[in-house]
C-alpha cells in the first residue's frame, strides 16, 4: 500500500495510490499521525480500502500533493553513512553512525518550493532513503528492529553548508530551516518493497544528475540504524528517520556549487516515486 496527502497546505485529506491513481480516503478519518500508526492504522485502512474498492474517488489531478505524514515527533538523520559521499567530503568513515535532528517545521511536501534561507549562499541537496516508524521503539534489537517500520520515503535532506560546518556546534542548525524537509510522494509501506538493501535512488538539478547511488552501500544498514537510533531515544509511531546520502552533493565537488533561485531539483527513488522541487529565495 502507498499513502499520500493532498490539498493545501496544512489542511491535507489523506489519501491511497493504488496503480498510478490516487484515491481520497478521508472518509477512513484522522490523519497519517502518530495517532494513526499506534492505533493500527495500516491494517485498518487497508480494510477499509478493499471494503471500499470500486466505490473510493479519485483525487482531482491537479491537487496538491503533501508529505505523506502529518508533522512527526521527530526527524532523526544519519551522517556520512555512504562511504563514496563520506570521502567526497574528506570527512572519516563513521565508527557508529553520526545522529542528528532536523527541525519538524522544514517538513514540505514533495512538490513544495524550496526557499533559500536568508543571506544563504551555501544551500546543497541531498537524497535519501527514509524510514517510517510504525510503533513505539525503545532498546529495540537488529532483529526486531523492522517490526517497527511502517515503511519508506523519499527524503531531500536540504542542508545550508555554511550554517552547518562553518558556524560552529552541531549540524543542527543547518539543517533545519523551514522547507528542508521535502518528503514524498508517498510512503510506501514495508512489504510494498521486496529487499531494502537494493534500492536506487538518484538526483538531478537542472536536468544534470548529480547523485546516483543504491541502498546496497549505507555503511549502516535499516535495521541496525532503526536498532541504534532507539538505544538513545524512543521513537514514537510516525517519526521519520533518514538514512544519508550518497556521493554527489555539491559539498563534493570542486568548487562547490549550491542552489540558487529558480533552480529545479528533481528526486526519485525506487518503490518511493519522484519529486520535484523550485528554489526561491527567501521571502
Amino acid at each position: 500500500m502507498q499513502l499520500i496527502r493532498f490539498g493545501e497546505a496544512g489542511n491535507e485529506k489523506i489519501g491511497v495510490k493504488v496503480g498510478e491513481k490516487n484515491y481520497d480516503v478521508s472518509a477512513f478519518g484522522g490523519d497519517y499521525n502518530e495517532q494513526f500508526f499506534a492505533e493500527n492504522g495500516l491494517s485498518k485502512l487497508a480494510q477499509f480500502v478493499q471494503d471500499h474498492e470500486g466505490k473510493l474517488a479519485e483525487v482531482p489531478a491537479d491537487a496538491r500533493i503533501g508529505a505523506p505524514i502529518a508533522r512527526p515527533s521527530k526527524i532523526v538523520c544519519i551522517g556520512l553513512n555512504y562511504k563514496d559521499h563520506a570521502e567526497e567530503t574528506g570527512a572519516a568513515i563513521p565508527a557508529e553512525p553520526i545522529i542528528f535532528m532536523k527541525s519538524t517545521t522544514s517538513l514540505v511536501g514533495p512538490f513544495d518550493q524550496v526557499m533559500l534561507p536568508k543571506n544563504s549562499e551555501k544551500t546543497d541537496w541531498e537524497v535519501e532513503f527514509g524510514i517510517v516508524i510504525d510503533k513505539k521503539a525503545s532498546y529495540v534489537s537488529e532483529a526486531d528492529a523492522l517490526d517497527y517500520v511502517a515503511g519508506y520515503v523519499l527524503h531531500n535532506d536540504v542542508s545550508e553548508r555554511e550554517y552547518q560546518l562553518e558556524r560552529g556546534g552541531t549540524w543542527d542548525k543547518g539543517k533545519g530551516c523551514d522547507t528542508f524537509a521535502p518528503i514524498g510522494p508517498v510512503l510506501t509501506t514495508k512489504e510494498e518493497i521486496p529487499d531494502i538493501n537494493n534500492v536506487r535512488l538518484w538526483l538531478k538539478v537542472n536536468g544534470k544528475t548529480y547523485q546516483d547511488g543504491n541502498t546496497k552501500n549505507l555503511i549502516f544498514n535499516v535495521p541496525f540504524i532503526v536498532s541504534y537510533v532507539s538505544q538513545f531515544m524512543t521513537l514514537l509511531p510516525g517519526d521519520v528517520i533518514s538514512t544519508g546520502t550518497p556521493a554527489g552533493v555539491g559539498l563534493g565537488f570542486n568548487p562547490p556549487i549550491y542552489l540558487k533561485p529558480g533552480d529545479v531539483i528533481e528526486l526519485g527513488a525506487d518503490y518511493l516515486g519522484e519529486s520535484r522541487q523550485e528554489v526561491i529565495a527567501y521571502r
